[in-house]
């Protein structure tokens, strides 16, 4: 169709465009092939006699169309077919094989139909990733707290070192009939029974004992060997 509007040629000539680009168009009368340059818009394709031109000669409406492989025509030829009321054909042909294909998959991506059917299968996607998520949901295990960790410091105290003496109780002074007078050391029977400063004490003796021998063996050894 032929259009004149001033915003319509105002749409076709500014940017962003979807694809442009050479092709052949078959006119509806004179049944020749003449070059036209075409730019793609959303569902609408412009068609100008030149390059850069402000105002298209025409427009087509991609819609209740297919796009096919034309049988007849020229080389890399294929058509816009619309059905029902407006059983118009177009024939276009491509400069390559790859151009043909890349018109051909933009101009069927262009119709509100296409774009129906993919907001669709969207659609379907995402309701279906939903309830994947609220099956997922169903099943969700309970958190339990993380395991306790191992407190170094809840460890049994080592046994006292070999080297000290054993512990001493308290001392009891008892007096026999006779009048003698006997002192007993009663030991604790565990560990557990001694108290602090009766571990203070053992432990005490254990470490002067250890000073005095190496104090001694320390005097030994600066001695001179020989005495003149």
């Amino acid at each position: 169709m032929k259009i004149n509007e001033k915003n319509l040629c105002m749409f076709a000539t500014s940017p962003p465009v979807d694809l442009e680009g050479w092709l052949s168009k078959r006119g509806e009368v004179n049944k020749n092939y003449q070059r036209r340059y075409f730019v793609l818009k959303g569902n609408l394709l412009f068609y100008f006699e030149k390059k850069g031109e402000k105002e298209p000669l025409g427009v087509i409406v991609l819609e209740g169309c297919t796009i096919e492989l034309a049988e007849d025509g020229e080389q890399y030829c294929f058509q816009v077919v619309f059905h029902g009321i407006n059983n118009r054909t177009y024939f276009l042909s491509a400069e390559s094989q790859d151009l043909m294909e890349r018109w051909m998959k933009a101009l069927t991506c262009a119709g509100y139909e296409y774009m129906k059917l993919m907001v669709s299968e969207l659609q379907r996607q995402l309701e279906e990733i939903e309830g994947t998520k609220d099956a997922t949901s169903d099943k969700l295990i309970t958190p339990q707290p993380p395991p306790r960790r191992h407190n170094p410091f809840n460890r049994p105290a080592p046994p006292p070192p070999n080297n000290v003496t054993p512990f001493e109780g308290e001392k009891v002074i008892t007096t026999s009939s006779d009048g003698a007078v006997t002192t007993i050391n009663q030991k604790p029977t565990s560990v557990d029974e001694f108290s602090f400063i009766q571990l203070h004490e053992a432990f005490e003796r254990g470490i002067l004992k250890d000073l005095t021998e190496r104090r001694r063996l320390n005097s030994v050894a600066d001695e001179p060997l020989i005495v003149l």
